[in-house]
């Protein structure tokens, strides 16, 4: 008798957990970061899962999806953007100017990126990167 209760509490324990940390999360982190886009309806459907066990499950899934942006789908194309030309945006201290980084990014990719928004990311490169562009890093 206790073997099939455990079991099925193993299985319950298991789809709880991976609900809670959010399908797109998991199967997609190169995904998060994004702040909008098309949404995949097969991340959705599994997180919508986690509505099925219970409503708290479910309801995380799609926040941790959401707020990290693993539920849109990833852009079809690569862009990139030679490093001897975003040399432009950075300055002599190694900081980024942002206006001249968007500007770089238009009119290389054709496209605009919403540098300004408050839910973007930055993190700082480290000091093997700045030294590739020719950079020191600033103390």
């Amino acid at each position: 008798m206790r073997a099939p209760f455990r079991l099925i509490g193993g299985v319950l324990v298991a789809t709880l957990l991976t609900q809670v940390t959010a399908c797109g999360s998991i199967f997609y982190p190169d995904r998060r970061g994004q702040i909008d886009g098309k949404i995949d309806p097969a991340i959705a459907a599994l997180d919508a899962v986690g509505l099925l066990f219970y409503i708290i499950p479910g309801l995380i899934a799609f926040a941790v999806d959401f707020a990290t942006g693993a539920i849109y789908y990833a852009p079809g194309e690569t862009a990139q953007v030679a490093p001897e030309k975003l040399k432009e945006a950075i300055g002599a201290d190694g900081k980024v100017d942002n206006h001249k980084l968007q500007t770089i990014l238009e009119r290389e990719l054709g496209r605009s990126f919403p540098l300004d928004d408050p839910r973007l990311i930055q993190s700082k490169g480290s000091a093997q990167q700045l030294a590739m562009l020719g950079l020191q890093p600033s103390a």
